[in-house]
């Protein structure tokens, strides 16, 4: 279990990391991903984004 704490700790700094690159690439901006504005703070809820780096992660362990 704690693999999968470490896994998921580097998971989240990899993809912050890259949310700039992302970002110009048009992730974020997808069919499904909402962004919320409450009491002056943004809130960003990604869904698309999210199944689509999913589906291409997947592909990738696949072919390796």
């Amino acid at each position: 279990m704690f693999r999968w704490l470490i896994v998921t700790l580097l998971a989240l700094v990899l993809i912050q990391a890259l949310v700039p690159a992302l970002k110009k690439w048009g992730f974020g901006k997808l069919p499904g991903d909402f962004n919320l504005r409450f009491r002056g703070k943004q809130l960003a809820i990604p869904l698309g984004s999210t199944i689509v780096l999913s589906l291409l992660a997947g592909l990738l362990a696949k072919l390796i």
